[in-house]
């Protein structure tokens, strides 16, 4: 009763425009600046407040509710950064907005990003898609034609979550991806284990090879953002820096960026919840 009644309301949700996004910071870990944001979708329900992402994310798939949601979220964050271009034209950005399983099996996706960068007159080259490594090995054929065609739109393209997906290394350099994004799980165990530093450190220097830039995800101390720092990471994101912010508070960032010399500062961060 509880799942008939979450799909009910969903179907309302996309009525109402209760759907709104929240933006995370992604930073250049040796200066601090603002280099883009992480795209996140967040349900508001008047009378119940905020909904869990992992409440509603899966059934959207389950449902095939994803591939409208999914298009929403494109136009919406493509939307908010021609605006951030338009107020803040000194200070480039790119929009990082992750791909559903479905989207990836989606036959017009190419056509539906490639109107609304049109429609938008926005470049392609500073919006990137996320795309997990277990959404690419279920068929490596068709992913790498895919990712050629979204790459003709000028579109960035990254690998989220890498490590977890346990694909083959002999398939990666097929990939036009020009993002490896280190996930959070191997990140947050650095403080305790010395493997998961070796396994990070292994990543970011296989990224270096293959001339790919690197985002860590889920920095939370400031041990971790040295140790980052020391092995080459170039770009992060996580609660040491900001949590996902509303567009006024992504807005107010922007505009007031935290002092060079507090950078990281903080050592006590509360913990950083599974991104959506």
């Amino acid at each position: 009763m509880r799942r008939l009644e979450l799909e009910s309301h969903l179907l309302s949700a996309f009525e109402n425009d209760e759907f709104l996004l929240h933006y995370q910071p992604i930073v250049c870990l040796q200066s601090g600046q603002i280099t883009g944001f992480e795209a996140l979708v967040r349900w508001y329900r008047p009378e119940e407040g905020f909904v869990s992402p992992g409440q509603f994310i899966q059934v959207t798939e389950e449902t095939g509710l994803i591939v409208h949601l999914g298009q929403w979220i494109f136009r919406a964050a493509c939307a908010q950064l021609k605006a951030w271009e338009q107020q803040f034209p000194d200070h480039p950005l790119t929009m990082s907005i992750n791909l559903s399983r479905r989207q990836f099996h989606q036959t017009d996706l190419v056509e539906q990003f490639g109107d609304t960068l049109r429609e938008l007159e926005l470049g392609g080259n500073r919006v990137q898609l996320e795309i997990t490594e277990s959404m690419i090995m279920r068929d490596v054929d068709g992913a790498t034609e895919l990712m050629h065609r979204l790459k003709g739109l000028g579109l960035k393209l990254a690998i989220d979550d890498f490590g977890t997906g346990y694909s083959s290394l002999s398939y990666l350099h097929r990939f036009p991806t020009d993002t490896l994004k280190i996930d959070q799980s191997f990140v947050g165990r650095m403080d305790q284990s010395g493997d998961e530093q070796e396994i990070v450190h292994t990543i970011i220097a296989l990224g270096q090879k293959l001339r790919m830039d690197l985002v860590a995800e889920g920095i939370e101390t400031q041990t971790q953002l040295n140790r980052l720092r020391a092995m080459g990471c170039q770009r992060g994101q996580g609660y040491l820096f900001a949590k996902p912010l509303g567009r006024d508070g992504a807005t107010a960032l922007l505009a007031n960026p935290w002092p060079r010399a507090s950078f990281g500062a903080p050592e006590e961060q509360p913990k950083a919840a599974k991104k959506a």
